[in-house]
């Protein structure tokens, strides 16, 4: 077994506990922290059979791959058997990565009656994504300049989600970053070649810690990824399930996909074929595309990374991010459908109106109708994780009955609501939602009926069925059990005959049953056939030989019920799989109603108002303020609100300047986000809103180089600069922070300079653009209509110890932060007070002091010469020629005088 499974940590099921052999018990003794020793020539560590999901997990969230090996005999039907004197039969029942941790092994969801602190295992499993890569062979052109053709194939075993893309790539990779940091997958499977440039995000990507741990990359022969081979993989798995007009159609479907997808797709069909999970892969119908047409507004990696959309930037925890704030959601389905509303903003205005008029139904609403529904919500368990694991039937009777119990529960609550709804709910989404959640439920009752309430809740598959008529197998079985009872029984007359005891009675002591239980003093009594099965001080019991012989029969019998109730079980949820798309769209109906609710206590939060959303390309904003650092400075520390305008018929480009920690960055990122959370469908904080359709956020910021891409901080700088200007259109909001600060300082100007005409002339997006040199304020000139000069507002104050310590002492200027975008150009940046507030030694200050005050005057100088010759140029007299040489004279001896 090892032999077949040598990447996997193998659990062996012994008797009462699970044991690991050779290197896994090594394994196993350094991650789970237990005792491993030497058993015949072997090294051996064990746990109890009740802690297995406990350890799995453990050894699974540590990047391995686990197998848990069963036993598949029981002994009374072993001793009837061929192999009666060979060891216990034993195979592979489940196979566990981080992706398809899916099992009754592994989920302590609904383990009803365990003691165990399951927080001390769960992890967030919003988003456990298995991500097939294949990158198409690209010709010599296209890899001189690193472009390729890449596929993806992502599926999230635990929820029966798949999503698939097909796109080119530039040797940045960016696209492909992009979908990595949407997706944040657990497991990666990747063919065993890859190009340079893809094995370097692949490098950088594994590196990066995701909730403490690492992404585990699964490595697949690239012979599986081979169209020819993927083409003939995919046919036969459709083929298999096509059995009627539809499933052809799902297969052409499939077959109509792109090449890349296909061979992605084939990859994963072999992989999940080893954990039974290939199931899920069976309605191509359900696929998702990640970048369909232009159903979405475009947000890649980097612009998810800088504007903190789903993790900060500081500890990469999701407290501080933008989902933070919208995620006020009550179940976990509802989470995640969050999620991908939140790196999913729409295009299109009626869909964005429809859920605002919802949000702003549940809002403003005075029905208790509402937070009737979201109790309800509450209440649930993780029903699509559940339901997914009844699908691939791989759960126990217990998540089986709460899963079914708590949705048939809702679907009776939601009915009983449907009067208020239909008075009381405005909104056509909302309505439609709630109203046809029951319709979808209504299956889930016939099963709950079925099924006998408490047997589930213990496990007992012999005793789960209440009304056996549709179960002839078990019915059978359970007559010849009661048959062989009843005979035994009946026998009990003659032994009291025999005995001359007329009040006797059969006794079970530890488990063994009908015995005959005899005081010591009368034993002479007992027939000499009769088998003595234990005795102590005062008495003994025995079997006589029909008893042995028929309890033989009756355990074999029992052992035989429940591998045919076992049987009887999988074809039960196979049948209940039936219904398993129908249930999906109700839970999907529901994920949408609690994000709707989550919205509107967001809009319950002081000052946020609804946007009016447009067509035509504009951002209005009136006293805007950023998400989260209101959400985080509270009450005692208020944020400052500005306002924003551009347009593309006015001002489309704003050019921001101002001191260093003046809030710059934060008010463009806050533009950003405003406009985001509109075309979520969210209401924004703002006194007023107008937003017309972005269809992309683009943004450089931030100064940091990437030593796994070999590229310097000046180097990422223009790569994603130049990965903007490709993909940039004039509906985009393009956000350049302080482009053209790596290099020297003629180079940046003229970098920046020439990048922003580029933006106003000929992407003609809307713009910001912040940064330190005054030079490239100058285009405000060059295109009056569409450019607008703006500095962040601040105050300098005159530093009292200049005065106490003489002129020759000089120290940075004081700068007081207003916080406010004001029009007009800010000629400094006053850098040297950043470093005041960054506690820079004093002498260190005096010295960039007075060095700052060297070169403004230098500066000042050649200024001044310069027009100086210039008015020289324009003189036409005698006179004129007298007056300037006076001026000259004068200006010498004031810049010769001492400072």
């Amino acid at each position: 077994m090892k032999q077949q499974h040598k990447d996997a940590v193998l659990c062996v099921e012994c008797g009462y506990k699970y044991r690991f052999f050779g290197e896994d018990a090594e394994i196993a003794a350094r991650e789970l922290n237990i005792y491993c020793h030497l058993d015949h020539n072997f090294m051996t560590a064990s746990i109890p059979t009740h802690r297995l999901f406990v350890h799995v997990r453990r050894l699974v969230a540590k990047g391995y791959k686990v197998g848990v090996v069963k036993q598949t005999e029981t002994a009374a039907l072993k001793a009837i058997g061929d192999n009666k004197s060979s060891v216990f039969s034993r195979k592979l029942t489940a196979l566990y990565t981080k992706s398809t941790l899916i099992g009754e092994d592994v989920n302590p969801l609904i383990r009803l009656d365990d003691s165990v602190n399951i927080d001390e295992v769960m992890t967030d499993t919003s988003t456990n994504y298995l991500l097939c890569i294949y990158e198409e062979k690209e010709n010599i052109k296209d890899k001189k300049k690193g472009n390729l053709s890449v596929g993806i194939v992502g599926v999230q075993p635990a929820t029966g989600e798949v999503v698939f893309d097909c796109f080119q790539d530039s040797a940045s990779r960016l696209e492909l970053e992009t979908r990595i940091s949407s997706l944040q997958p657990v497991e990666l499977l990747l063919p065993s070649d890859l190009s340079v440039p893809t094995e370097m995000l692949i490098q950088r990507a594994t590196n990066v810690s995701v909730r403490d741990d690492r992404i585990r990359v699964e490595r697949m022969n690239n012979t599986y990824f081979e169209y020819s081979h993927a083409f003939q993989t995919v046919t036969e798995f459709y083929a298999r399930e096509i059995v009627d007009s539809q499933g052809s159609q799902s297969l052409s479907g499939v077959i109509n996909l792109e090449k890349p997808v296909i061979c992605a797709l084939a990859a994963v069909i072999r992989y999940l074929k080893e954990f039974n999970l290939e199931k899920m892969l069976s309605k191509p119908e359900s696929f998702k595309q990640l970048s369909s047409g232009m159903e979405f507004m475009r947000i890649n990696g980097t612009t998810l990374r800088n504007l903190e959309i789903l993790q900060n930037q500081t500890d990469m925890k999701t407290k501080g991010s933008l989902l933070w704030v919208l995620d006020h959601t009550k179940t976990s389905f509802g989470r995640r459908k969050l999620k991908n509303w939140v790196t999913q903003p729409l295009l299109k205005l009626r869909e964005i109106n429809a859920r605002l008029d919802a949000v702003s139904d549940v809002l403003h609403s005075e029905s208790s109708v509402f937070e009737q529904i979201e109790n309800l919500l509450r209440k649930l368990p993780d029903v699509e994780r559940g339901l997914c694991s009844i699908y691939h039937k791989k759960c126990s009777t217990q998540e089986f009955f709460l899963i079914v119990k708590s949705l048939c529960q809702l679907k009776s609550e939601l009915q009983a609501l449907m009067p208020a709804v239909n008075s009381h709910v405005q909104s056509d989404l909302l309505r439609a939602l709630i109203v046809e959640a029951p319709e979808l439920l209504s299956p889930v009752e016939h099963y709950l009926k079925v099924l006998n309430g408490p047997a589930a809740k213990v496990g007992d598959k012999t005793e789960l069925f209440k009304d056996l008529s549709d179960f002839p197998l078990i019915k059978k079985r359970k007559n010849e059990i009661q048959e062989v009872i009843h005979s035994i029984q009946m026998r009990l007359q003659e032994f009291r005959k025999i005995l001359k005891l007329p009040s006797l009675q059969y006794v079970t002591v530890s488990g063994q049953e009908f015995m005959i239980e005899i005081k010591n003093s009368a034993v002479s009594c007992i027939p000499a056939d009769w088998v003595k099965v234990g005795s102590t001080k005062a008495v003994s019991r025995f079997h006589p030989p029909f008893i042995v012989e028929s309890y033989r029969r009756l355990n074999q019998l029992r052992e035989q019920l429940v591998l045919d109730c076992n049987a009887e079980w999988l074809g039960f949820l196979e049948n209940f799989g039936e219904h398993y798309h129908t249930l999906c769209k109700a839970v999907d109906h529901l994920a949408t109603v609690d994000c709707i609710f989550s919205l509107a206590k967001v809009a319950k939060q002081g000052n946020y108002c609804r946007p009016t959303l447009q067509e035509e390309k504009k951002i209005i904003i009136k006293n805007g303020r950023h998400p989260m650092i209101d959400v985080l400075l509270g009450e005692q520390d208020q944020f400052v609100p500005n306002s924003t305008s551009l347009s593309q018929d006015s001002e489309r480009v704003m050019i921001i300047t101002g001191p260093n920690m003046g809030g710059k960055s934060s008010y463009i990122k806050q533009v950003a986000l405003v406009t985001i959370m509109a075309q979520i469908g969210s209401y924004v904080p703002a006194e007023e809103a107008t937003i017309g359709i972005v269809d992309g956020i683009f943004t450089r910021m931030g100064a940091a180089d990437n030593i796994y891409k070999g590229r310097s901080t000046f180097m990422e700088e223009l790569t994603d600069t130049a990965e903007i200007i490709r993909r940039a259109s004039p509906q985009s909001l393009v956000i350049l922070d302080e482009l053209g600060r790596g290099t020297s300082t003629h180079d940046g100007i003229a970098i920046a300079y020439a990048t922003l005409e580029y933006f106003i002339r000929d992407v003609k997006s809307l713009t910001l653009f912040v940064t330190h040199y005054p030079p490239v304020c100058e285009l405000e000139k060059c295109y009056p209509e569409q450019v607008g000069n703006y500095h962040m507002g601040f105050l300098v104050n005159e530093d009292e110890s200049k005065q106490d310590s003489g002129d020759m002492e000089q120290m940075p200027d004081s700068v007081t932060f207003l916080y406010q975008i004001t029009r007009g150009i800010a000629a400094r940046s006053y850098g040297l007070n950043v470093a005041k507030l960054a506690d820079v030694p004093r002498e260190v200050l005096q010295k960039a002091a007075h060095k700052s005050k060297e070169l403004e005057g230098l500066v000042s100088l050649r200024r001044k010469r310069l027009e100086c010759f210039t008015d020289l140029w324009t003189t036409h007299s005698v006179k004129d020629l007298h007056t300037w040489a006076d001026k000259l004279e004068m200006e010498e001896i004031q810049t010769s005088l001492p400072h």
